[in-house]
């Protein structure tokens, strides 16, 4: 494959992961809401809506399979421009993916909980629902250390994306600025846990991944100069130098 090939093919994945992001990450939590200080709400809520529950869960494992496709597309794509910085990417996406799936184990003991198997009958009710609550809290713990790893990729990512010079240089600057973003988030969350985080710290992370992956899928990337082109420009500006 091209260069202009791997480009589009990491565009189509990160549309992929973004929509199943939106779903996995977004949606279903909406649609199921976690009710922290009603333990039996909360149960309550996953048990009237469990089907979309594991198809959230299901989602997320999708989403994760794909994420650990996605950086070696764009290695590919970014390799040419500075390969140890497009190692560094790659080994920041990917160690993000044992953590995010160990993470949804915590969602899946929930259901286990919620079973009604036998072996659960000499816990009383609300036992078990303070136990479901306690496994999606460290579920969300979970996700924000992860938020480090996901925040951390965007670094030399985006910093590929501004020297490459094949895509906009402002998408390199809001990715890296994501990257920002996602570390100011999970400290402020760490240290100020009471304290209520803007939202607009989370724009420039959606709008340079959104962006790069649109751009990417849709108008693809610059193509690079070739060798002889980069001569004959170098020599032509010889040449009017010393007319």
């Amino acid at each position: 494959m091209t260069q202009k090939e791997y480009a589009r093919l990491s565009g189509l994945i990160y549309l992929l992961t973004i929509l199943l992001g939106i779903f996995s990450l977004v949606y279903v939590p909406s649609k199921i809401p976690t009710a922290w200080e009603n333990a039996s709400l909360t149960a309550q809520n996953i048990l009237e809506y469990e089907f979309l529950y594991r198809l959230g869960i299901l989602g997320g494992i999708l989403l994760y399979i794909l994420f650990s496709i996605l950086p070696l597309a764009l290695y590919r794509t970014f390799a040419p421009v500075n390969r140890g910085c497009a190692l560094l990417m790659v080994i920041f996406a990917l160690t993000s993916i044992p953590f995010t799936l160990l993470n949804i184990v915590n969602k899946v003991d929930a259901l286990t909980l919620l079973s009604g198997a036998e072996y659960l009958l000499t816990f009383e009710k609300e036992q078990i629902y303070t136990q479901v609550l306690l496994l999606l809290k460290s579920y969300s713990n979970g996700i924000q250390i992860i938020h480090v790893l996901w925040g951390l990729w965007l670094l030399p990512f985006g910093y590929l994306v501004y020297k490459s010079n094949l895509l906009p240089k402002i998408l390199g600057i809001l990715l890296m600025a994501g990257c920002l973003s996602y570390l100011v988030r999970f400290c402020t969350n760490l240290l100020f846990p009471e304290y209520q985080i803007p939202a607009f710290i989370r724009v420039p992370a959606s709008l340079g991944e959104i962006g790069t992956c649109l751009w990417l899928l849709i108008m693809g990337i610059r193509t690079p100069p070739t060798i002889t082109e980069s001569n004959q420009k170098l020599s032509t500006s010889k040449i009017e130098g010393m007319s």
